[in-house]
């Protein structure tokens, strides 16, 4: 699956798309196939690990 990956701090240049497995959803869970998705202001300059 192709995902949007915020790995260290900084401005729009640090969104990276990168290719990742597919999730598998564990007991009580479902994954949902998304599309496409809105990314905004906060979501670009949020750090995420």
């Amino acid at each position: 699956m192709r995902a949007g990956r915020i790995t260290r701090f900084g401005g729009p240049e640090v969104l990276d798309v990168v290719d990742l497995p597919d999730p598998v959803p564990g007991d009580g869970e479902q994954v949902y196939e998304i599309s496409s998705c809105g990314v905004n202001f906060a979501d670009i300059h949020h750090s995420a690990s």
